[in-house]
């Protein structure tokens, strides 16, 4: 199963990572609030610590609101190691500290609120997230796999293959195996610079190497069978693809 992030806009998930209970109450609070203005539906976990959102964490969250400060494995440790399972989710620090929020840029962190925090800062760091967040759907799929639900930048898609009824989708440096077809992931990925070269492969067009005959060679080296019918439509939105008009 796939689809495409800004189908899941109107459910966002938000982790919040607080120790103490009237600061974590206070950011619910204002999550509730702020859902409410803009008409938005949250789902919200809160975790007392980094040490217990690490243990259950999964690439599915769109936003991170983390206290810096804590015992056991404070915020920033905490965001690197988030980053490393996830380089896409939106992280927003939280502290009393100003002076440790400096090191957010280690961890590409959005920003940060400065305790106490006020609803008027608060409401304008969402904002800029969902900004951001409007911005990353047109370059992630959001996939449900065995073993859960991962967010794919489709910069790393090479290319999908129909196998039966199993969709493999080849990335860079690993595959991913689903339930799916093609037909299902072909709106979401054609407006984004991939091409339906026959019945059986999508192809990332950035990643086309050449084509050779009946084949378009990828980055990684497959060569993947082109259709006659198809071939045309391919050249032309690979050409279109090379000299940067919109696919």
């Amino acid at each position: 199963m796939a689809r495409r992030e800004e189908e899941c806009v109107a459910g966002l998930l938000i982790g919040v990572v607080e120790d103490d209970a009237r600061h974590a109450r206070v950011i619910t609070d204002y999550l509730e609030r702020f859902a409410a203005e803009r008409d938005l539906e949250l789902r919200t976990r809160l975790f007392p610590d980094g040490d217990q959102l690490l243990r259950s964490y999964r690439p599915e969250y769109d936003i991170l609101l983390l206290d810096i400060q804590m015992a056991g494995t404070d915020g920033l440790d905490t965001a690197r190691q988030i980053r490393r399972r996830d380089p896409s989710v939106i992280i927003i620090f939280i502290t009393s500290a100003p002076q440790y929020a400096i090191n957010g840029y280690e961890v590409s962190a959005l920003g940060y609120l400065l305790k106490p925090v006020p609803y008027s800062s608060f409401a304008q760091e969402m904002s800029r997230a969902l900004e951001s967040l409007g911005r990353r759907e047109r370059r992630s799929l959001t996939v449900r796999d065995s073993s859960g639900v991962q967010r794919v930048p489709m910069a790393d898609i090479v290319y999908l293959e129909s196998v039966g009824h199993r969709l493999d989708i080849h990335l860079t440096s690993r595959v991913i195996s689903l339930t799916g077809t093609l037909k299902e992931m072909e709106p979401l990925l054609v407006p984004h610079g991939f091409y339906r070269s026959n019945s059986c492969y999508i192809v990332n067009l950035a990643h086309v190497m050449r084509v050779h005959d009946q084949e378009s060679v990828m980055s990684t080296g497959q060569g993947l069978r082109i259709s006659r019918p198809r071939k045309k439509g391919f050249i032309e939105a690979l050409t279109e693809h090379l000299a940067g008009a919109d696919p």
